[in-house]
């Protein structure tokens, strides 16, 4: 059997009581670590705090092994029990549900145990989750790299008054193109997208359309490490926000649309007082 346990967002703590059940029985236990981080995920001893709270080992996989190489421990799910254990909720990644049907596809049976994500928590800033549109994601741009279909995706939920969440890029066991290129891979250091990075990357899209899907007077609102004890929550326009020091990852962003009166009695609570 494959389990595949959604972690929550803050530490070792967050895991539900069926998922703590579940990964104290199983055989082998394994943690994908490049579609998000737990708060501690960038400490000496984030994880074994999570082993010794579970008893057990912990593999962890990255981007490579979950979408390259994952037949081994799919092989291993036909005759023992094992984990997959996942940051925010199990489906808040396609790669994830490219898993389950790999792992149907053989023959393996799949339960899920879920938890809180990203997807459910921004709530917390009191913008209405039914009133937020499609989801994008930030890339880092690169000198030859600057990719903008993120753009048109916010202009049509703006366009229809809804607020857009903004997931920013997290690059973790990252190949160099140069030692692509050589044949040889070697690794670039972790990359975690701030929400500084974000809006500068945001306007200079804007700049080049010039479509006002957004400026730098849009209200947003930004969250950092969000689920933690320390989360960090600001509301303000992007040139304000852009200034702002939000601190360690991760962080994402919400560009709003149309607002309640009463989702901006709860945004007031958060407003930037700059």
């Amino acid at each position: 059997m494959l389990y595949i346990i959604g972690l929550g967002l803050g530490d070792e703590r967050d895991i539900t009581l069926r998922g703590l059940e579940v990964v104290k029985k199983c055989h082998k236990i394994y943690m994908e670590v490049y579609t998000s981080l737990l708060s501690f995920g960038l400490s000496a001893d984030g994880l074994s705090k999570l082993e010794n709270l579970y008893g057990k080992a912990i593999t962890l996989s990255d981007r490579e092994m979950v979408e390259e190489k994952a037949d081994h421990m799919l092989s291993e799910s036909r005759d023992a029990d094992v984990a997959f254990l996942v940051v925010g909720d199990p489906f808040g990644a396609t790669t994830h549900s490219d898993l389950v049907v790999r792992a149907k596809k053989m023959g393996i049976a799949v339960k899920i145990v879920h938890n809180a994500s990203v997807m459910n928590a921004i709530g917390i800033c009191g913008l209405q989750l039914y009133r937020y549109g499609e989801t994008v994601s930030i890339p880092f741009f690169t000198e030859t790299w600057r990719p903008d279909s993120f753009y048109e995706k916010i202009q049509r939920n703006r366009m229809m008054g809804l607020h857009t969440l903004c997931l920013l890029d997290i690059r973790v066991k990252e190949p160099s193109l140069e030692s692509l290129c050589r044949g040889r891979k070697q690794y670039e250091p972790p990359r975690y997208m701030t929400i500084n990075t974000a809006i500068e990357q945001l306007l200079e899209v804007e700049q080049t359309r010039e479509e006002s899907a957004y400026t730098e007077e849009t209200e947003c609102v930004g969250f950092a490490r969000l689920g933690s004890e320390d989360q960090m929550i600001v509301a303000g326009t992007m040139r304000q926000l852009q200034m702002i020091d939000f601190g360690p990852p991760l962080h994402c962003l919400v560009i709003t649309g149309k607002t309640h009166p009463l989702e901006e009695e709860m945004l007031d609570f958060y407003r930037c007082s700059m």
